[in-house]
């Protein structure tokens, strides 16, 4: 078999220097990356709820391909539409106003994105893995279980980029050589190796995970290493193994084919041929033949592949089968980390229609990895591996020797390519990750501001009106109050003071009716109706007092009610207090005597009502009072008062002027010409002496001459008063005693109308004391409400203020890393 010609050393040296170059500007990458990873962690547990977001196509936008509609998956109503940018980030367009559209929406959760392709969360409910359903379980989660689970990812892939890290590190290449059953892996692997080393069949006979290695790294021993199950593999260690001798290779595999298990071989081989792929004098290579697919083993495969420290997957397909079923699928998983896959398709030979599988293989390709189907002249290789082992220089032979220089090219020559392209690849797709989860954040970062400084235009000012006004509302409660209970005494006072001066004059008041005189024969009787009517009347007077505070009282209420509707911001519930005017003055019920000057009626069944109005029975009960009801002579005709009407201290507190003197003064003038004897008054000492000697008086002349006069005066004045004056001097001579009888008290403010006053303003100022409280804590708690609301709208407006700078941040550190990152043009050479 004829060789490739060996490139030159100088090229050869140049490829490793443009090599470590990109190295070196990917560990960089690798490093920013996983800070800008640690740092979301932080700020996702710290200061900020990580949203993550899903994004799918907007069916109203059908003119603009690129609209998509932004949604998150902790709230699956509210999607947003956004644009996404040639570097994945999204911007804000604008929101539909169709809300039924909006609402329909709803109905049909979006599907799980596949825009994240690292950070993505794969979430299934049990045997259904169905995108609706796993948006309706997301869908049910809350904020900070969407964050935990991100936060998860982000970890997993913290952890993955630290392998990678030491992967692009390390100076050794590993190649994975898998395909389908009997696809002639084995045969190609010792073809490159230029050695019969592996065990070739019909039957399928590789069940091992077999890794070539150059002996040079076991002390230049030829050896097979069974790596011990469980065990990490350490060559220094050879507790971690179980040494086998290199010919026995093929009973080696025999072995475990019996066993139906599956374990990992390191095949050490010295390099016998230097142009072959092993012994290339310039990295460390080792080739990997793995179990074919269609075995039991397809999962660990897929799952090898996708292992950090596979370099390059040598992918062996049989031209006469083509890409079976599990064939895509591991090629569909392993070209989401590996951009490019190295592809040959064995027993070529056998096709007849070669062009038609060529045809056919490519175009499977191009929808498996669409990258390794741009570069297929260089990727994607048809040989006939029996062929070129046996030797001869045959067209198929001549394809191979271009394939191994090809792969030699693009393991050797091409390492930015085939080792640092596939970290590159991942560490794009993961930046783009976080550059769409920090952009989608920083839109709900920018909304929930708005949000927060639309409550702050909302809550912020009324907050400020009620602060301000709080002294104010205080102010014109105070004055309410004040105000009020003022009006209520004054009113109540005089109210009383005119009724009782009515009342001394002998004239009822609130429309009640003087008894008809009965005649003299029933003139005590009259007396004794009279004085309770009077009673009644003043009684009568309480009430109207008391119905005149209800009036005020109903206004004071009305105005606490207005200052209310003023002063508490809309949207706070009203008071539902009724006031019912009727109510204010009744008798309370109590257990027990209360005292204090209130009047106490006891009830048969032990408990007790407490009157208004004093020890007095004041207010009402003046009619019941017993010592009021007492009738006297005196209510008939009140000597006292006729005596210091005429005779007494005109400046006496006492005294008051007759305004309508009658029969009665006569008498009382008759009766004080009697005391006259001779021009001299005759006092109490001298009546008595006067008795003594009647019979003397009666004997003098001069006292004859004046009897008759006398006698006469008195006379016609007892018949005159008994007649005309005796009904309407009654009320008054009762009048003015119940008038005496109420204003016993010597202190101003133990008088009748000021208790009944005071008492009045009482209960008034607990009334509009009752709805000032009501107000008053309505609007504190309103006020407190609104107070809470400013202050949770604030911390969220520099919540999301920080987190719109936090986010935005991000997004530059990304697009920096990025450049970074990228290997640029230059890495295919």
């Amino acid at each position: 078999m004829s060789h490739p010609t060996p490139r030159p050393a100088a090229k050869v040296d140049d490829v490793q220097e443009a090599y470590n170059l990109h190295k070196d500007r990917l560990v960089d990458a690798i490093d920013a990356t996983k800070t800008i990873l640690e740092d979301i962690r932080v700020f996702n547990k710290d200061d900020w709820v990580v949203r993550y977001p899903q994004l799918r196509d907007d069916p109203t936008a059908s003119d603009r391909p690129l609209r998509r509609s932004l949604s998150f998956a902790d709230d699956p109503t509210a999607h947003t539409p956004v644009r996404l940018g040639l570097t994945r980030s999204v911007t804000l367009a604008s929101i539909p106003d169709d809300k039924e559209t909006a609402a329909d929406d709803t109905s049909n959760p979006p599907p799980l994105s596949s825009d994240f392709h690292v950070l993505r969360l794969d979430l299934k409910l049990g045997s259904t893995s169905s995108a609706n359903s796993a948006s309706s379980l997301v869908s049910q989660l809350e904020k900070s279980s969407i964050a935990h689970l991100l936060d998860e990812r982000i970890a997993a892939s913290v952890a993955h980029i630290d392998k990678l890290r030491l992967r692009v590190q390390d100076t050794s290449s590993k190649v994975l050589v898998t395909g389908d059953l009997n696809a002639g892996k084995s045969t190609l692997v010792n073809a490159l190796l230029r050695r019969e080393v592996m065990p070739v069949d019909q039957q399928p006979c590789t069940t091992a995970f077999c890794e070539v290695l150059d002996a040079t790294e076991n002390a230049g021993v030829e050896a097979v290493h069974i790596v011990k199950e469980g065990v990490p593999y350490n060559a220094a260690d050879d507790s971690t193994y179980i040494v086998g001798a290199i010919e026995d290779l093929e009973d080696i595999v025999a072995e475990y084919e019996s066993k139906g298990s599956e374990h990992l071989l390191k095949v050490y081989l010295a390099g016998k041929d230097k142009d072959s792929l092993l012994s290339n004098g310039t990295v460390n290579i080792s080739l990997i033949d793995a179990p074919g697919l269609n075995r039991d083993s397809i999962k660990t495969t897929a799952l090898f592949a996708r292992q950090e420290e596979i370099d390059v997957v040598v992918f062996v397909v049989s031209a006469e089968n083509h890409f079976t079923l599990s064939a895509k699928e591991f090629l569909w998983t392993a070209s989401n980390e590996k951009a490019y896959l190295f592809i040959v398709v064995n027993k070529y030979d056998m096709i007849r229609n070669k062009d038609k599988c060529r045809r056919v293989v490519l175009e499977q390709i191009k929808g498996l990895s669409p990258r390794t189907w741009e570069d297929s002249s260089d990727l994607v290789h048809f040989v006939d591996s029996a062929s070129a082992v046996g030797g001869g220089e045959n067209k198929d032979a001549f394809a191979f020797e271009e394939m191994e220089s090809a792969l030699r090219s693009f393991v050797l020559t091409k390492r930015s390519k085939s080792k640092l392209q596939p970290v590159e690849t991942f560490l794009l797709n993961l930046l783009g990750d976080v550059e769409l989860l920090a952009s989608a954040n920083k839109l709900v970062a920018e909304s929930e501001l708005a949000h927060a400084r639309a409550e702050l235009a909302e809550a912020k000012p009324v907050l400020d009106k009620m602060r301000s006004g709080r002294d104010k509302l205080e102010e014109g409660l105070e004055s309410v109050e004040e105000t009020g209970v003022g009006k209520a005494c004054a009113k109540a006072k005089k109210v009383l003071s005119d009724a009782l001066d009515q009342v001394g004059s002998g004239k009822p008041v609130g429309g009640l009716q003087l008894p008809s005189y009965p005649g003299l024969f029933a003139v005590w009787d009259y007396a004794r109706d009279v004085r309770r009517t009077l009673l009644e009347s003043l009684d009568l007077s309480v009430k109207m007092a008391e119905d005149e505070a209800r009036t005020i009282t109903s206004a004071g209420v009305a105005e606490i009610k207005d200052l209310g509707e003023a002063h508490l911001p809309a949207g706070v519930e009203r008071s539902r207090r009724i006031f019912m005017p009727e109510a204010m003055f009744s008798a309370v019920r109590r257990g027990k005597s209360l005292g204090g000057g209130k009047g106490v009626l006891k009830t048969r069944s032990g408990n007790t009502i407490v009157v208004a109005g004093g020890a007095h029975g004041l207010g009402i009960g003046l009619a019941s009072r017993p010592d009021m009801q007492e009738t006297t002579f005196l209510d008939l005709f009140d000597v006292n008062h006729q005596f210091l009407v005429h005779f007494g201290d005109t400046h006496s507190k006492s005294f008051e002027t007759d305004t309508n003197p009658g029969a009665l003064s006569v008498v009382g003038v008759g009766i004080g010409a009697l005391t006259m004897v001779g021009g001299q008054a005759i006092g109490v000492r001298g009546l008595i002496e006067g008795a003594v000697r009647l019979n003397d008086f009666f004997g003098n002349e001069t006292a004859r001459k004046w009897a008759l006069p006398v006698i006469g005066a008195v006379t016609i004045g007892a018949a005159v008063y008994v007649v005309l004056e005796l009904p309407s001097s009654i009320p008054r001579t009762v009048g003015r005693r119940i008038k005496a009888s109420v204003e016993v008290a010597e202190d101003d403010e133990k008088r009748w109308e000021v208790e009944h006053g005071v008492r009045i303003g009482r209960e008034t100022r607990k009334v509009l004391r009752l709805a000032s409280w009501d107000l008053r804590e309505r609007f504190r708690g309103a006020m407190e409400e609104r107070a809470k609301e400013v202050k949770n709208a604030e911390d969220g407006e520099k919540r999301a203020l920080k987190a719109q700078d936090w986010f935005a941040g991000v997004g530059d550190r990304v697009v920096e890393v990025r450049v970074q990152a990228r290997l640029g043009e230059e890495s295919a050479i």
